[in-house]
């Protein structure tokens, strides 16, 4: 469950400074969960258990404690069960299994989770956080996300590269969302006035999500029209001039 990081053969397209971030918080990560990934393998747990698992935490995690306004122990969950991600990438490269099903398994959990964690906000703002219009920026966000994550998988079906980085892609919208949601969480605890983090991060999310869908659509549509131009010029050039005098002169 974790983007823009290649997981378990999936390609990524960073932008220099998360190149980097990835890189080196992702060494770290591998020195740290290599040994858990290894003691996992020698007990016959599978690459795809653990994305299930971790998936199946996740959707606990926001949809358990998300709606009754219990922030911080949803996102403390949610954050241990994120880690399946790195977890059975690990695992599947320790075991050679890297494949197109478990990308595929990845990318579609992915998907869910996602919807988990926005529903459960705005479950929350439904119910007890009684706030219809941050409700609905939520549910905003999870359907923005959604489709983001779909105008790439289609451009790309249709032999696109879709090569752009939007503005809030799924990494910076969890980020966002679960650090905001755990601070927010800390009102419970007396910190006064941090529970206006969550509306905020909110907002941005929605925003962000706005403007990256804006940029796929435009990219998909300059790369097709490129691409169709240079179908039509590969194709007049396949009927050289002088082909088409002897052609005329052929039927003359």
């Amino acid at each position: 469950m974790g983007q823009p990081t290649a997981s378990r053969g999936r390609p990524a397209t960073p932008t220099l400074g998360k190149a980097m971030l990835n890189k080196y918080a992702r060494a770290f990560f591998t020195r740290v969960l290599t040994p858990f990934a290894a003691f996992l393998i020698r007990r016959g747990v599978s690459p795809d258990t653990v994305t299930l698992l971790g998936t199946a935490g996740v959707i606990a995690g926001a949809l358990v404690f998300y709606p009754r306004g219990e922030f911080f122990w949803g996102t403390v969950v949610i954050t241990l069960f994120v880690f399946s991600d790195l977890v059975d990438g690990n695992m599947a490269r320790q075991m050679g299994r890297s494949s197109r099903w478990g990308a595929f398994l990845d990318s579609t959990l992915d998907r869910v989770a996602d919807g988990a964690i926005f529903g459960g906000f705005a479950l929350w703002y439904a119910g007890g956080g009684d706030d219809n219009v941050l409700c609905a920026v939520s549910i905003f966000c999870l359907a923005s996300g959604q489709v983001v994550s779909y105008t790439k998988a289609r451009g790309e079906s249709i032999g696109l590269p879709v090569a752009v980085n939007g503005l809030v892609e799924r990494a910076e919208r969890l980020v966002i969302s679960l650090v905001a949601a755990g601070l927010s969480g800390l009102h419970t605890f007396g910190v006064p006035g941090i529970d206006v983090l969550l509306p905020i991060a909110l907002w941005i999310v929605a925003v962000g999500s706005l403007v990256t869908l804006i940029q796929r659509v435009v990219t998909v549509r300059r790369e097709s029209a490129e691409a169709e131009a240079e179908a039509a010029a590969s194709a007049s050039t396949d009927t050289a001039p002088g082909d088409s005098a002897r052609n005329s002169e052929a039927t003359s």
